[in-house]
């Protein structure tokens, strides 16, 4: 049985603001056994300050700064953007230095392994020992214009064809806009390249076959060279490698005969793939991918604390979660920084904040221009208390790597891979990196779905569960109503292994995923 929550959460003891569980009317609440006026209504998710804060005063949430006050703010008052002003860069830059001081997570709770409560799951172990969640077929596109062709290339797969295969899961198209217009070897090319190849590499992928052009700058042979990529099979007891199949439309003849090409290499490789089964898999040879998308004020509070706790569940089986968004960790990265388990990886980390900085100063912007117009109306007020909330999602393990943008997982525990904070583009990362599964956490509702690894989205409150029944799979809004973190945590981590073991998440169950394959490439485009 759950106790009456609180109306009104503080995070720290030392936080001069607490947020909303609940609409409050203006009037007078019961806060830590005193009385606080509340002095205009204030929506679920946003904050009140709980004590007179003076102008030019930073303010905390999470025992952090996450801004200043622009004007003096009285005791009660909603605390929002018309009254508080974003952090400046001096401010930043102070709080972050490797190893600060000011970092609230203790380095003694960090979890350890513990084996003899190994959690399993029911996967797919490939021929080289690599072990999968999903068993789809691709058809990758070097280039944006071979795209048509490879959705004319799936859409020709009949529905007859693909039952007589009961162990694959489908036939993907993945397409994307780039391909061409860069640098012959430059880290466009070779960013995409490394995408497509971890796509391709991808253990979710049975099989694949690669369509291109002929003429774009995205060669199929430079994908195949650089990545090191072969098709791996079976025949009976031996595995054997060959060379990926690469079509390109101008030197099959044109869309018609490349299409039946493609065709009849699928006819081959469908049996090759359909040469699996599911069996019994510890959970550390899982890699969990951390997301968030659509932010309220309560992503902080339920679900990204919770699935921080099972991360470090699922890192204490030896297993490995893989964080990212990298311009949603600023303001905050100190806290990350100071959990790193060398020097190297800390300043590896902070390189790559300054990195996203610089890149959008030469735009004319700013990485504040981050929360949303949906974060604000949830309640989040800047990026720093956006960045401090999102940073939950990595519980308290230290950090053993950083990662270039879809660079492949070195080291199992708690990674960061460096990429936007645009969903799509974000995730196409961490599948690339080799996430088998995906947990997107969000307040404001998404339908976002991923191919070849499943998302499994996870709402911040239970009016969004309900609302959007169909599109959320996991409802960590009941820590709102008196569910521990950790439980709620523990709950979550099981549901991740049943998705492993091949239980559908909403999105996949609505045909999502072939439309969400976003590589992104900083640019330029030539």
């Amino acid at each position: 049985m759950f106790s009456e929550p609180p109306r009104l959460l503080q995070l720290s003891p030392v936080d001069h603001v607490a947020v909303a569980t609940q609409n409050l009317p203006a009037g007078s609440v019961t806060h830590e056994g005193q009385e606080l006026l509340i002095r205009q209504p204030v929506r679920a998710g946003h904050k009140v300050a709980l004590l007179p804060i003076a102008a030019g005063t930073p303010i905390l949430k999470y025992g952090q700064p996450f801004a200043i006050a622009s004007r003096d703010i009285l005791a009660g008052e909603h605390v929002h953007t018309h009254n508080v002003r974003v952090m400046g860069p001096e401010d930043c830059q102070q709080l972050a230095k490797p190893n600060s001081a000011s970092s609230s997570h203790d380095r003694s709770t960090s979890p350890t392994t513990h084996v003899e409560n190994e959690m399993t799951f029911a996967g797919i172990r490939r021929p080289d020992g690599r072990v999968a969640t999903r068993n789809y077929v691709a058809v990758i596109g070097t280039v944006n214009c071979s795209s048509t062709v490879v959705r004319k290339i799936v859409r020709a797969i009949s529905q007859d064809l693909l039952n007589q295969y009961e162990n694959v899961d489908g036939v993907i198209p993945l397409v994307h806009s780039g391909g061409c217009a860069m640098e012959f070897g430059g880290t466009d090319h070779r960013q995409l390249a490394r995408i497509l190849g971890g796509y391709a590499r991808h253990p979710n992928i049975g099989a694949y076959l690669l369509v291109g052009l002929g003429c774009e700058t995205g060669q199929g042979s430079f994908l195949i060279e650089q990545e090191g990529l072969v098709q791996l099979r079976r025949s009976g007891e031996v595995q054997q490698s060959a060379p990926p199949l690469l079509v390109n439309i101008q030197e099959a003849g044109g869309v018609r005969r490349t299409i039946e090409r493609a065709l009849a290499a699928l006819k081959e490789l469908l049996p090759e793939a359909n040469k699996c089964q599911r069996e019994s898999i510890p959970a550390s040879e899982l890699v969990m991918g951390l997301k968030c998308g659509g932010s309220d004020g309560f992503s902080g509070l339920t679900a990204n604390p919770a699935l921080g706790v099972a991360s470090d569940l699922l890192i204490s089986q030896g297993g490995t979660a893989l964080l990212a968004e990298t311009p949603e960790i600023f303001g905050g990265e100190h806290l990350l920084a100071s959990r790193s388990i060398d020097s190297e990886v800390s300043q590896k980390l902070l390189d790559k904040v300054a990195w996203w900085r610089a890149y959008a100063a030469k735009f004319g912007t700013t990485l504040d221009g981050n929360p949303s117009f949906g974060n604000k109306e949830g309640g989040l007020t800047t990026i720093v208390e956006k960045s401090l909330g999102a940073i939950t999602k990595g519980g308290a393990s230290p950090l053993v790597d950083v990662l270039d943008y879809a660079e492949r997982v070195r080291h199992r525990g708690l990674n960061f891979m460096d990429s936007p904070g645009y969903d799509p583009a974000s995730v196409t990362g961490l599948i690339a990196s080799g996430a088998h599964v995906v947990c997107f956490t969000t307040g404001r509702g998404s339908c976002f779905g991923s191919k070849p690894a499943p998302t499994l989205k996870i709402s911040t409150n239970t009016s969004l569960f309900e609302r959007l029944s169909e599109e959320m799979d996991f409802d960590a809004g009941r820590v709102l109503s008196g569910a521990s973190i950790s439980q709620t945590g523990q709950n979550l981590l099981r549901k991740v292994l049943k998705v492993a073991s091949g239980e559908k998440t909403c999105s996949e169950q609505q045909g999502f995923g072939d439309d969400e394959f976003f590589p992104w490439t900083p640019g330029p485009v030539l």
